[in-house]
């Protein structure tokens, strides 16, 4: 029986510590791994290795994970990609999908849920995914901070990242939008 060729994955996320700890994890389930902490690094990576796999942080500083997406699938358009974030939201969810992403996780997301999020109609773990296994529910209705974040990242998405007409459209300062937006409610 021949031994197969080991699958390879691109790890983007400027979190150091995070990124190290994932790629060792998929290192250990027999990746070829690539790590960059940028989207510079990300396509350069792309163009030389054409990995099969790519998980991306969408909050980075310079470009969001979103345009590294996109760049992505410019090198590469057979590239299956998961975007990973802290700060999730159901408008920048549809916007990843929308652009080509296979799925859309919030960290912390585990090696496992990961992996399954890749596959076709694959079900995420809940333990690996983060849930509590014992967790009331609900704690699954999000809080009134957590509704009007995702409601400022929907009318974000809509005008293009243009916080100046996100903030006209929401009847808000400029300056007001950009604090709420910088300050991600907690997961419930």
């Amino acid at each position: 029986m021949s031994e197969s060729v080991p699958r390879t994955i691109l790890l983007v996320d400027d979190d150091e510590s995070f990124r190290a700890r994932l790629a060792c994890a998929f290192r250990e389930r027999g990746f070829e791994v690539s790590e960059a902490a940028d989207g510079r690094g990300a396509r350069d990576l792309a163009r030389a290795e054409a990995p099969e796999l790519a998980v991306v942080d969408l909050r980075m500083p310079g470009e969001s994970g979103l345009e590294i997406l996109k760049a992505l699938l410019a090198i590469e358009p057979a590239m299956r990609i998961v975007v990973l974030t802290g700060y999730g939201s159901i408008a920048t969810a549809l916007e990843a999908v929308r652009m080509g992403a296979v799925h859309y996780l919030t960290k912390p997301a585990y090696p496992d849920a990961i992996l399954a999020a890749f596959e076709p109609g694959g079900a995420i773990p809940k333990a690996d995914a983060g849930a509590e296994a014992d967790a009331d529910v609900e704690s699954d209705v999000p809080s009134l901070a957590r509704v009007e974040w995702e409601h400022l990242q929907r009318v974000l998405t809509d005008c293009g990242g243009n916080v100046s007409e996100a903030a006209r459209r929401l009847g808000l300062h400029r300056r007001s939008l950009q604090r709420k937006l910088s300050k991600a409610p907690v997961r419930r």
